[in-house]
């Protein structure tokens, strides 16, 4: 385990008790979850797979929302999946696992999705052509657009470093050369937009679809601090 993943790991186990209340309240996130219901009955969607668990929050929402439909999530952190396994989650519903290396089968799952996790790792490239992998119609992810993030001065410093090929020196320079943030409310996380994300599985996805779930304006990549994505497969 790498000293960074290590501080994640840490930080994790001592919010663990914790983590429900921290984020349970994320409205950004429960936007998307509503919207997903609905994306479930629309691609006529059995089983998920759900990428950086936690405690199994999206299972348990999308039990009561969608019993018929199918939940396992995958989380690395086993303090936060005996948080889960307390308050009812099944241990085969909330199992052990990486992001970038997940262990199933291509085109396990009808869909797969993934909320405020990517902004934690430090390949979400990776992570995300995995779970085009093991998805057989759609991947779903709700996290961070940094580019429509801060004030005006600096979401036109991100947007500009993006539209001239630096935002890879910009993350270098704001982050101090580590390439992440440490903050008490989130621990380890990384600069990140959903926009580069949607660059990377584009290619396999007959559709791509955008939702704003924080901040508005009709331009989501200027204007929106969260988003949630449906990219639809071919």
């Amino acid at each position: 385990m790498t000293d960074v993943a290590s501080q994640q790991r840490s930080y994790y186990r001592a919010t663990a008790a914790q983590y429900d209340e921290m984020h349970g309240g994320d409205s950004a996130h429960t936007f998307a979850l509503s919207f997903l219901t609905s994306v479930i009955d629309h691609l006529k969607v059995n089983s998920i797979l759900d990428v950086g668990a936690g405690t199994g929050r999206v299972g348990a929402f999308l039990a009561e929302k969608r019993p018929e439909t199918s939940v396992i999530g995958i989380e690395p952190v086993s303090e936060l999946r005996e948080q889960g396994y307390e308050k009812g989650v099944p241990r085969s519903n909330l199992v052990d696992g990486y992001a970038d290396a997940l262990p199933f089968e291509n085109k396990s799952f009808d869909l797969v999705c993934a909320f405020g996790v990517m902004h934690h790792l430090a390949d979400p490239s990776a992570a995300a052509l995995e779970m085009v992998r093991v998805a057989r119609r759609a991947i779903f992810i709700s996290d961070h657009n940094d580019y429509g993030r801060g004030t005006a001065v600096t979401k036109t410093l991100k947007q500009g470093a993006k539209e001239t090929g630096l935002w890879g020196l910009y993350r270098f320079l704001i982050t101090r050369g580590k390439g992440y943030r440490i903050t008490e409310d989130d621990g380890l996380w990384y600069p990140y937009s959903i926009i580069d994300t949607s660059e990377v599985i584009r290619p396999h996805c007959a559709n791509v679809h955008f939702l704003n779930t924080l901040g508005s304006g009709p331009n989501l990549y200027r204007c929106a601090s969260h988003i949630a994505m449906l990219g639809i497969l071919r």
